[in-house]
């Protein structure tokens, strides 16, 4: 390591990092021109040709060109997503039900005469155990 001054470690971390973000810039671009439903067929194989075959300009040019939209999609997907994970809270929440909504079930099962007062003890003792 004595023979590798500190400047160009730091230069090699540097252009290291540029590469990484340079990956990542370009992943992002391409699920970004899968994700769009604005564009359809033929602009997305056109964007995606012009970014694959000349990387650093097609990227550059897309980020120029629709880089607003990219972030509005994002937004887009972020609030589905949370739209989506509460509906799935809710509903699983929900869909177990509560020892209260079960309880009430069985009192009203066992007011009608569906059940007797022995099976209303035991399945009460099950939902509160």
């Amino acid at each position: 390591m004595d023979d590798y001054p500190l400047l160009n470690l730091f230069w090699t971390m540097l252009w290291f990092f540029l590469w990484v973000m340079w990956f990542f810039l370009l992943f992002k671009v391409i699920t970004d021109i899968f994700r769009d439903h604005s564009l359809h067929g033929w602009g997305k194989a056109g964007w995606l040709i012009l970014v694959l075959l000349v990387p650093f300009i097609g990227v550059f040019i897309y980020v120029i060109a629709r880089g607003r939209s990219m972030h509005e999609r994002d937004a887009k997907q972020i609030k589905e997503n949370e739209a989506a994970f509460r509906s799935y809270v809710q509903q699983a929440a929900g869909s177990g039900g509560g020892s209260a909504d079960e309880l009430s079930k069985l009192s009203a099962l066992k007011d009608k005469g569906d059940i007797s007062q022995e099976e209303f003890d035991r399945a009460k003792a099950r939902i509160l155990a």
